[in-house]
């Protein structure tokens, strides 16, 4: 069984529009807070009053869908994935003017370049779930190749987040996706890729957790396991998200931005995995139609396709 063609495309049309849908409220941890200022966040906003993206409009994304952009441009101008060329480009969007947040994973990684360290060198030492966020693009060319698209997530995510569990985390949910395009139920496709890999990893026992609470409501979860950037609570809560809301994308994108936090990195791989399950559900098609950059993924996405 395959997944619908068009699956590959919504992939990453719903990692970036779950990142755009948490811009509102990226990092705001207070859950009744966001209740009030947003009731259920249902459509793209803007950041408000003392924001991390206080540059930013509604459609647009956080930096690290920006960041997933890069990758997607880059893919489309090296026509493969050349870590040097990605890590450039990476660098010359923050050293170019950039107005969007710079986070503290980001400044170590661009320290290291400036200082002459090579790219699968300069990653910062960073357990945050985030750098293995944005691999949406890599799936998505490779998709074919299945174990090079692993391998290429894998080097990606080293050269801004050089820390085992998170480069091991990409590789999970990349392998997940994949599967997902093949017609494998998520949760099948999370189970077969922590198999017999990452002895010894704590992604056993996250993953665990999150599946033990794939019952409970996902704002209370998440609040449980931590809403933070920080791999631990974030892959818990990604699990449980996917687990949870398996068939409705749109649903557990939403659930994850009422939790709080680091919703954006959560969205990004919770967007990815679902949609190549299922595609674009209505919700995240009126979602992709209201980002900023839509046009140009399509057209990247053509390139590369």
């Amino acid at each position: 069984m395959h997944a619908p063609a068009d699956n590959a495309r919504a992939m990453v049309l719903g990692s970036l529009a779950g990142d755009s849908l948490a811009l509102g409220a990226h990092w705001i941890y207070d859950q009744r807070e966001l209740a009030r200022t947003f009731g259920r966040l249902e459509t793209l906003a803007a950041p408000g009053p003392g924001s991390f993206h206080p540059a930013r409009t509604a459609g647009e994304f956080t930096h690290y869908g920006d960041q997933t952009l890069v990758l997607l441009k880059s893919l489309a101008r090296q026509r493969n994935f050349d870590v040097s060329a990605f890590s450039a480009d990476w660098r010359a969007m923050f050293q170019g003017g950039y107005t969007g947040y710079v986070d503290r994973a980001t400044q170590a990684t661009l320290n290291q370049l400036q200082n002459g360290w090579e790219p699968l060198d300069a990653g910062s030492v960073s357990d945050d779930l985030a750098g293995a966020a944005r691999i949406s693009p890599l799936v998505f060319m490779l998709r074919r190749e299945p174990e090079s698209a692993v391998a290429a997530c894998r080097l990606q995510t080293t050269t801004t987040h050089n820390r085992a569990v998170v480069i091991d985390a990409a590789e999970v949910f990349a392998r997940t996706a994949l599967a997902a395009l093949e017609g494998t139920p998520p949760v099948q496709g999370m189970e077969q890729a922590l198999a017999g890999r990452f002895p010894g990893s704590p992604l056993h026992g996250w993953f665990a957790a999150g599946m033990d609470a794939a019952g409970r409501d996902s704002v209370e979860a998440i609040a449980v396991f931590g809403q933070s950037c920080h791999a631990d609570g974030a892959f818990q809560s990604t699990v449980q998200l996917i687990a949870r809301h398996q068939d409705a994308p749109s649903e557990a994108l939403v659930d994850s931005v009422m939790a709080g936090g680091d919703s954006a990195a959560r969205n990004l791989l919770v967007g990815m995995v679902l949609c190549a399950w299922k595609g674009l559900d209505d919700r995240l098609q009126t979602w992709v139609n209201g980002l900023r950059e839509r046009d140009l993924v399509e057209t990247l996405l053509e390139e590369i396709a």
